[in-house]
């Protein structure tokens, strides 16, 4: 398994990222996670569409919060060719509960607890905590990585301006 270091921190602290470099025009990799429902959920179930995958550590965390609404938000405002998934390794169960109680309609959560599949073909999973790094990868209608953005400090939110360009120049 490669590791990769000197991409992120926690809290200041340097993270060792498990998994693959990925870089834009790269083929998506596919993955298996689960949906609220604990049916599963890969990569081509969205085939066609842009997608904007949102990785973070745990949808119970206030910048995660804030992450997942602020994209609600912004997929409201998006066209119908475009879909944004955010994906944890929160069991389904507590993000279904989550979704409810902030309203969260527009995003689509997925749970990588099962297999970690998601977050070791995208290189996200954080070697030391066991959770997925804050990053975003959009991903054109046919399944070609357009952009990507490791947030360098997993406790600071993404730069939303550069995500929702990379999701426009698509469209």
């Amino acid at each position: 398994m490669e590791e990769r270091t000197g991409i992120i921190t926690f809290k200041g602290n340097p993270m060792t990222l498990l998994g693959p470099a990925l870089k834009a025009g790269d083929q998506a990799p596919d993955f298996r996670a689960v949906d609220t429902a604990l049916a599963p959920v890969t990569l081509a179930d969205f085939r066609g569409k842009v997608k904007v995958i949102s990785a973070v550590p745990s949808l119970d965390t206030p910048v995660c919060d804030m992450e997942t609404r602020r994209f609600n938000q912004e997929a409201a405002q998006l066209p119908e060719g475009v879909v944004v998934l955010t994906v944890s390794l929160d069991l389904p169960f507590a993000q279904k509960r989550w979704c409810g109680a902030a309203g969260v309609d527009r995003v689509k959560t997925l749970s990588d607890y099962q297999e970690r599949s998601f977050a070791l073909a995208y290189g996200v999973l954080i070697k030391e905590l066991k959770l997925l790094s804050r990053s975003i990868f959009v991903v054109d209608a046919n399944d070609t990585i357009r952009y990507i953005q490791h947030v360098p400090e997993v406790t600071n939110e993404p730069d939303y301006a550069a995500v929702l360009g990379a999701v426009k120049a698509l469209l």
